[in-house]
């Protein structure tokens, strides 16, 4: 695979320390509930997703929220008067002791840092996804969330629905047989990346300095990421499209898509990946992108290849007849088994099979995994009052999160193919590639 334009297109990982994993064991411990009390909990960037992730979580008490904001989390901080209001989660964690669990919805970049600090303090966590910035990251979340013994989600909620169990019981049943490709998408791009005159792919930043609002906080916005001046065209607008903030569409989409692939299959670790992309720059993601990854023989199961397009429509492979059926219309997966095909839409909605006449006669198989009552959030809270994992624990999500991380460093160096040992987070082959799997973090920051 190799770079083409759009109008062609169609290090060593090391685990936590002794030291460090001595300190999580250590850490304060969360406070048991019964199942009729309420978890007091704090919202940590409230101005986006994480106030709807409130809002789903109405039933308990919001103690605390924090946000680097205040323009921009100006309505949810009116939504809960009563509750105390901070811009550094740090000095949240240190001062507010009532705290039982944290929602972090902030960027991207900033999400491993936050996480770590609410495990080690005792904290249940919600996260938003992608779980992480980068691989190395989300190895270290899944880690801490197992020494910790704190209750874990990633904010994939269509892990929670019945629709993703079906996939995972149909397949898992033989309705579709041995599954050894599978095709997944989102055929949305960030193009163009947020301020006047970008009219090419190869993106620069901006020239000009606008002065910091007087009601953000740009140094914690920021956060581990590199010193750079502010301007609105990173916040609150486009960050997610810049590697120093955002994981891509990878991130955006691919963790809710890729997550009943990953979950039916039982993909574990990839053997390798390859991509191809439109024109690279060093500031933001690529226009459009494939990325196919190998997986070996896992469980019982075959090889399977696993190929994910963003930017762009994938062909339809024979015998679908109307294009139509695939996914969503902005995004989907598709399982080709060696007895049929199965389709789903972004959020692993919908799940249908292929061709249309199959699904007119299908008599799904009795249901094997339970169904979650109530919302993505609501699971995480029952699961914290309950002492119980949540459906999309880190140990879950951030094995997840590596898959999709790992295909943006693939993106960073098309046309090669990149061989990964899973147990050394390293590419043997590659050093270049190795070096993005962790990243250096800004003075004064740590995981």
């Amino acid at each position: 695979m190799k770079t083409v334009n759009r109008r062609t297109f169609l290090g060593t990982g090391l685990g936590l320390t002794a030291a460090a994993l001595q300190t999580l064991r250590a850490s304060a411990a969360p406070r048991t509930l019964s199942p009729n009390e309420r978890l007091n909990i704090a919202g940590i960037g409230i101005g986006g997703m994480g106030a709807g992730n409130l809002r789903a979580m109405a039933s308990e008490n919001i103690v605390a929220l924090c946000d680097v904001d205040d323009t921009y989390a100006a309505k949810t901080f009116a939504e809960y008067p009563k509750a105390a209001k901070y811009r550094d989660y740090r000095v949240m964690l240190e001062k507010q002791k009532d705290i039982d669990a944290v929602l972090i919805a902030t960027p991207d970049h900033t999400h491993a840092v936050i996480s770590m600090a609410a495990m080690k303090a005792g904290k249940h966590v919600y996260c938003q996804k992608p779980l992480t910035h980068t691989v190395f990251e989300a190895r270290k979340l899944a880690e801490a969330a197992k020494e910790t013994g704190v209750c874990t989600q990633m904010g994939i909620q269509g892990h929670s629905s019945k629709d993703a169990r079906q996939i995972c019981e149909w397949i898992a049943a033989g309705v579709i047989g041995e599954v050894r490709e599978v095709i997944a998408w989102c055929s949305l791009t960030y193009y163009p990346w947020g301020h006047a005159g970008w009219s090419s792919p190869l993106a620069v930043r901006p020239a000009d300095t606008p002065a910091v609002p007087p009601t953000l906080d740009w140094d914690l916005w920021l956060g581990p990421a590199p010193q750079r001046p502010y301007h609105p065209t990173y916040h609150p607008a486009t960050w997610r499209s810049w590697w120093d903030f955002g994981c891509g569409m990878m991130g955006d989409r691919g963790a809710h898509t890729l997550d009943p692939v990953f979950w039916a299959l039982k993909l574990g670790q990839p053997s390798s990946i390859e991509a191809s992309s439109t024109d690279l720059n060093p500031e933001t993601y690529p226009i459009a992108s494939v990325v196919r990854y190998q997986f070996p023989e896992r469980e019982g199961l075959p090889p399977v290849t696993v190929t994910w397009y963003d930017g762009l429509q994938p062909p339809s492979p024979p015998g679908i007849g109307n294009a139509k059926l695939l996914g969503d219309g902005e995004g989907g997966a598709l399982f080709l088994g060696d007895k049929g095909m199965l389709t789903c839409g972004t959020y692993g909605n919908s799940p249908r099979l292929l061709p249309e006449a199959r699904m007119k006669e299908f008599k799904p198989p009795a249901e094997t995994i339970p169904r979650v009552k109530g919302s993505h959030e609501m699971d995480w809270i029952e699961a914290c009052k309950a002492g119980r994992p949540a459906g999309a624990d880190f140990r879950y999500a951030g094995p997840l999160t590596e898959v999709a991380l790992l295909g943006n460093i693939a993106k960073r160096l098309p046309g090669t193919t990149l061989a990964w040992d899973g147990p050394g987070l390293r590419f043997p082959d590659s050093p270049e590639a190795t070096a993005l799997v962790q990243t250096a973090y800004r003075e004064g920051w740590q995981l």
